[in-house]
């Protein structure tokens, strides 16, 4: 040791002031050690808040599409007992709703207005024939009569108030989740450092020199380890601020999961919305069908014979009760929605400022730098003494200053830009779920992953209106001399048993009430 003391620094590249006791190669390995020392440090702060991502995103996903796995369940066993046979024969029906449900959640190029617009839609033509058995429709008269489901509202309030309901909780539940995945992926793709030639001479000189020299106890100043980490996460501090916009997007969208945009108060009771509708068109048959003799024409009726199969067939069981509140499935994923938002809310909040605060976090580590006290026993980058240079700034832009790390400031990390651009995307697209605008999916896999840049968000404007069209469909160019007498006919055409259905399924609705 004392042989290698008197030799001159003259042959290290960076460690070569005064007498050293390091060779060459040495040296290389010193710098090699410090670079994977510095990815080391970053990844350890960077882990944590990623995986709560991770963890917190499969939470959420297991949550939602538990969820919906137990609405669909509950409907299908509720219908079963009230309706019987009768849903059976139409079941179809209500599982592409669940089907186009999970489908928008997952990502598919669903229109949820759209789509529940065509539900009740297609509930409405079935449901026509089996209020009015005596007669024979044909698809072009079904066709008209769905157009009339905005206008006669057959169904009562309840699509309008559900399908307000179901596209502002969907849309939330799915691009909060998104949120969860593409903050997780940010994190792995930024915490992948690769420091700069400047930024690898700058880590061996603070971690390593002072072991050359034979301080091998004595650690960096604390000042003098913020600047060093300041320059090597030069590109990472310009991410901070878009970080935490998106921060404040995500609370705010975790707030309507807590309040109006439930997906969890909106899906558990849907079987029970589904049949007050029902029982309404039922309530209103004699009216609703009326006006849809009108604009789409008197349909032919059936052969004797047939309409009182026809009556038979289409009888619903009178067996109608709602579940027993032990009997209704109240979570999902052995949780609930608010303890899920309650939980990820708190790691929110002590997620933002991270990459600002990544350079003091890792100098706050004992191993990386002597800390706030001992000021004057540290090593300062040439001795054992203060380091008197004034810290510089967060972000590439400051480094312009850094006595420490050359940075060249006209040159940003391309990568972390694309990263600042996914989370600009991500962010526009939550403060559209807040206000309860469809968005746009973002592709969360792990080729893409918030890599690929993109613009805003563009809404999806989706509400089409049915219009009211009074053609007829039947071939008889005698309506209007049969409109008049269109009241007369469907009350006459009604059977018995249609309207003991109508006064059953009534005093069954206030009796279940």
């Amino acid at each position: 040791m004392t042989s290698l003391l008197a030799q001159a620094g003259d042959h290290l590249k960076v460690c070569s002031q005064g007498y050293t006791c390091c060779s060459q190669e040495m040296e290389e390995k010193y710098s090699q050690q410090s670079k994977h020392d510095f990815r080391n440090a970053v990844v350890e702060l960077s882990n944590h808040l990623q995986n709560m991502f991770s963890s917190r995103y499969k939470k959420f996903d297991e949550f939602f599409k538990e969820l919906l796995e137990n609405a669909e369940k509950s409907l299908n066993d509720m219908f079963v007992r009230t309706y019987g046979r009768l849903y059976m024969q139409n079941s179809e029906l209500f599982k592409d709703l669940f089907v186009e449900l999970k489908r928008y959640y997952v990502g598919g190029n669903v229109n949820l207005e759209e789509m529940l617009n065509e539900f009740w839609a297609r509930l409405l033509e079935r449901m026509f024939r089996l209020v009015n058995p005596q007669y024979h429709f044909t698809d072009e008269y079904l066709e008209c009569v769905s157009k009339y489901t905005e206008q006669l509202k057959p169904f009562g309030d309840v699509p309008r108030k559900l399908k307000l309901q179901v596209t502002r909780a969907f849309v939330a539940a799915r691009t909060f989740a998104q949120g969860l995945a593409v903050a997780r992926d940010v994190i792995s793709k930024v915490s992948a450092v690769n420091p700069t030639p400047q930024g690898t001479r700058a880590l061996l000189k603070m971690m390593y020199c002072p072991h050359c020299r034979g301080l091998v106890s004595v650690k960096p100043c604390y000042n003098y380890c913020f600047n060093v980490m300041r320059g090597c996460l030069a590109n990472q501090g310009d991410l901070d601020a878009e970080w935490n916009i998106f921060m404040d997007s995500m609370l705010l969208v975790a707030e309507r999961l807590e309040g109006p945009f439930n997906i969890e108060s909106v899906m558990d009771p849907i079987d029970v919305k589904i049949s007050d509708a029902i029982m309404n068109m039922q309530e209103n048959s004699m009216q609703v069908s009326q006006k849809v003799f009108q604009g789409c024409g008197q349909p032919k009726t059936l052969a004797q014979g047939r309409t009182a199969r026809s009556v038979s067939e289409s009888s619903f069981s009178a067996r109608f009760r709602p579940y027993n509140p032990e009997e209704r499935p109240t979570t999902a994923a052995g949780t609930s929605l608010d303890r899920l938002v309650t939980d990820v809310k708190e790691k929110l909040k002590q997620a933002k400022k991270f990459w600002s605060s990544l350079p003091g976090n890792i100098c706050n580590d004992e191993k990386m730098s002597v800390g706030t006290v001992n000021e004057n026993e540290c090593w300062n980058g040439s001795a054992k003494s203060r380091y008197d240079f004034a810290v510089t700034g967060n972000g590439l832009a400051s480094q312009v200053n850094n006595p420490e790390v050359e940075v060249d400031i006209t040159k940003p990390d391309m990568v972390i830009r694309r990263q600042i651009m996914a989370l600009r995307v991500m962010t526009n697209k939550l403060k559209n779920a807040y206000s309860g605008n469809d968005v746009d999916f973002i592709d969360i896999s792990e080729e893409s992953s918030g890599e690929e840049s993109g613009s805003g968000c563009e809404l999806q404007q989706c509400s089409p209106e049915f219009e009211f069209n009074a053609t007829e469909v039947t071939g008889n160019s005698n309506k209007s001399d049969k409109t008049v007498n269109t009241s007369a006919a469907t009350r006459s055409g009604l059977s018995q048993a249609a309207l003991l259905l109508s006064i059953l399924f009534l005093a069954m609705q206030r009796q279940w009430r």
